[in-house]
């Protein structure tokens, strides 16, 4: 990104801090919300997927330990937050899906993996704006979703909405956030160990100025987190769904210009 316009490394660094706004505020969402916007301002996932990975595996951490020095503080007798049971349930449909997703990042050209990611952010942004997520039915319809997911995360990092209908279905209240940030510290850590042993380059000098930028969301995102467990936020996911719609529209028809010149 050396090579980048002021302007360009600015609006990244502004995106990054949405990215960290979304991930401490929702709980989920930090990549599906923010890889498209990143991709119309430079579009090389490659160059984005290891910095999200690493700030994911470092604000998913960070958030697990504090919650459970929360709860060592309060109860000795609390049983904790995280849901194992499901979580090797979930890895166990998820894990070949994931390794072929990323096989499939690392072998297909830029402009493939942009595309696929510009449609299932365009699918995801309907469910959003008619208030219909995907939802889980049944344990067929929750294995498909977990391995679909497996593949999406493996691609391109955007399947929480897709695993999330499960876990909601699966997980107490009180487990669903942690036990979410646990599994995808597990599947963004296997995508990292992929990328460094097939030589991707990690990014390491953004981070050290994209992680300041994406701290700054994460402390916005809990004060708004706490917000939420108040509020409705119906309308935020509505307006959320028709911004990432139009982007996704913008994006294809950028590939496809592209395509056709």
């Amino acid at each position: 990104m050396a090579d980048l316009a002021w302007w360009q490394m600015t609006l990244i660094g502004l995106l990054f801090v949405w990215g960290g706004f979304v991930r401490s505020g929702l709980g989920f969402g930090g990549a599906v919300l923010t890889l498209p916007f990143l991709l119309m301002v430079y579009n090389a996932p490659l160059v984005y997927l290891p910095i999200i990975s690493v700030h994911l595996l470092f604000f998913s951490g960070l958030t697990i330990v504090q919650a459970h020095v929360r709860a060592r503080g309060t109860t000795r007798s609390d049983p904790g937050t995280v849901n194992w049971p499901f979580l090797r349930y979930a890895l166990a449909l998820m894990l070949v899906p994931k390794l072929i997703g990323v096989a499939g990042v690392l072998t297909l050209p830029a402009s493939v993996v942009s595309s696929f990611i510009f449609v299932v952010v365009g699918v995801y942004a309907v469910s959003y704006i008619l208030q219909r997520p995907f939802k889980s039915n049944s344990r067929r319809v929750d294995a498909g979703l977990l391995m679909l997911g497996g593949y999406v995360s493996g691609t391109s990092l955007i399947a929480a909405p897709l695993v999330v209908p499960v876990a909601a279905s699966r997980v107490a209240r009180h487990e669903l956030r942690d036990t979410l940030f646990v599994l995808w510290f597990v599947l963004v850590a296997i995508k990292l160990a992929a990328f460094a042993w097939t030589g991707v380059d990690l990014q390491w000098r953004q981070h050290l100025w994209l992680l300041p930028c994406a701290a700054v969301g994460h402390v916005l995102g809990l004060r708004f987190h706490a917000y939420t467990l108040r509020a409705d936020t119906a309308v935020f996911f509505r307006v959320l769904g028709v911004g990432l719609l139009a982007v996704s529209l913008v994006g294809l028809a950028r590939m496809i210009s592209q395509l056709l010149h």
